[in-house]
């Protein structure tokens, strides 16, 4: 196996023995990245300098069996999460040249479990997209066919892991922003339950939307990712109180090759819902019937309020977008315009030339509807569908132990096929949005490819902080279908 194949668990295993050091295989992923990436974009910031000095301090402490979960393995990070020292773009003008002052708590974590940070990841500006190709920076390319999308906004950690430029990198999911990039490159991406991983040092979208997740090779490095990064935080209200369990024993729950006692509920409501590819059709239905074959009961189940998800999903997050945004003026930090003499000229430049179309059209529709004499009729009423949307989801599980879909109707689209068309864009989401309404947990798994032989997931949904049901679950899929070993040629 090449170093860069290497997954976290395999790293770790390699690291211990002393077969490979964390400079040798920071080295090998840094080469990796300088020999492809120039032509598959996931990276806005590599850090050369610094990845090697953490790798070097990494190896200090394996030397002197100082060892911490991640000791050593590099790790990627989407440039929405705020690095000390390393400038955090947002993947958008207006902040082309913020170097934060403190580390996001996700990132500090991750240093005191000895991972090394190898760079910073492209992403929609703002995480506002499907696609990747709302970036100011660049646009990523899938690793698996270059002209198409690796799907958004995680779209640059997601190609970065595919190709193997990192052992497994850090997302952020607002309406299905790592599971459905996950699904599109082939790798695993799980969104954890909204409060489960701190907020803190995430520039937010959407606030009661975001939550940031692992994207990984495997499922066991999704559950070794969660358990690093999950917990309590006092510096983020958001942050829920409860215990994190040892979410790689989920894999110990997946018996002789069965997961017999779960039940999983599949929403009518989706199998009715148009445009779905008969590729994503037709690996769907052999999931299904593989969760069959390993034990699972299929029992169909109802989303009533389904129909009204992406509606209420697009005035409640363009709002939270309208609100967060407002901060960046040109008064206090990033892009400033300068040619102006008076303080509102310079605040409407700042934004029209700081902001990309997309983030505006979003910033629009939520001042729009956040103005005096709407909020009741938009925000206030979308906020009342989302607390149906989340007794939807209650009642379902009373019956099941997860819901099981597609994580998008199609699979990737090929770059520059939908980018003047938002409505599509938005569609796209319809499988994912829900997770994000409800605050429950979601994950993709490789389930198959299309005939075009593009990668395609499919999606486990669970109740809030039963990510250990999701984990076993996946794994099981994993291991039934062996798609973990399957790289893409670069």
């Amino acid at each position: 196996m090449e170093y860069h194949e290497l997954t976290i668990g395999s790293a770790q295993k390699h690291l211990i023995d002393r077969k490979i050091s964390s400079v040798e295989l920071t080295n090998a992923f840094l080469e990796r990245i300088e020999t492809y990436d120039d032509d598959i974009g996931a990276f806005i910031t590599v850090d050369k300098e610094l990845a090697l000095e953490q790798a070097k301090k990494a190896d200090m402490d394996i030397a002197g069996n100082n060892l911490s979960v991640l000791t050593g393995v590099p790790i990627a990070l989407k440039d929405l999460l705020c690095t000390k020292g390393m400038r955090t773009t947002c993947a958008s003008k207006i902040l082309d040249n913020f170097v934060p002052q403190y580390d996001g708590t996700v990132v500090s974590k991750l240093k005191e479990s000895g991972a090394v940070i190898i760079g910073k990841t492209n992403l929609d500006e703002f995480a506002m997209g499907s696609s990747t190709e709302n970036s100011s920076c660049k646009v990523t390319k899938n690793p698996w066919n270059k002209a198409y999308v690796p799907g958004g906004s995680s779209g640059g950690s997601a190609a970065a892991v595919a190709a193997r430029f990192c052992c497994a990198a850090l997302g952020t999911d607002t309406g299905g922003s790592i599971r459905q990039p996950a699904s599109h490159c082939g790798v695993v991406g799980l969104k954890p339950t909204y409060g489960r991983v701190s907020r803190f040092g995430l520039v937010s979208y959407a606030s009661s939307l975001d939550q940031i997740g692992p994207i990984t090779q495997t499922v066991r490095d999704a559950a070794v990712l969660l358990n690093v990064i999950s917990g309590n935080d006092p510096m983020d209200s958001t942050s829920a109180r409860v215990d994190v369990p040892d979410f790689t024993a989920a894999m110990g729950q997946f018996e002789k090759g069965s997961l017999k006692g779960m039940t999983a509920g599949i929403p009518k409501e989706y199998l009715s819902v148009d445009g779905i590819d008969p590729d994503v059709e037709r690996v769907f239905k052999d999931a299904k019937k593989m969760f069959q074959d390993l034990g699972v009961e299929i029992k169909e189940i109802s989303l009533p309020h389904t129909d009204y998800v992406v509606a209420a999903y697009y005035i409640i997050a363009p709002c939270e977008a309208s609100s967060n945004l407002a901060r960046f003026d040109g008064v206090k930090y990033g892009f400033r315009d300068t040619t102006c003499d008076d303080l509102m000229e310079m605040y409407k430049k700042t934004k029209s030339k700081g902001f990309g179309l997309e983030v505006q059209r979003r910033i629009l529709i939520g001042t729009y509807a956040l103005s005096a004499g709407y909020y009741d009729a938009y925000y206030g009423r979308a906020s009342q569908v989302r607390t149906l949307i989340m007794e939807d989801f209650s009642k379902a599980f009373e019956t099941c132990d997860f819901i099981l879909s597609p994580v998008a109707p199609a699979p990737a689209f090929k770059i520059g096929e939908n980018v003047d068309d938002p409505l599509t864009m938005y569609l796209t989401d319809i499988f994912t949005l829900s997770a994000n309404m409800a605050g429950i947990p979601g994950i993709s798994v490789p389930a198959g490819y299309s005939s075009k032989g593009l990668p395609i997931g499919i999606q486990m949904m669970a109740k809030r902080f039963d990510e250990m049901s999701l984990l076993r679950a996946g794994y099981g899929v994993e291991q039934t279908l062996q798609l973990d070993k399957v790289l893409p040629n670069l």
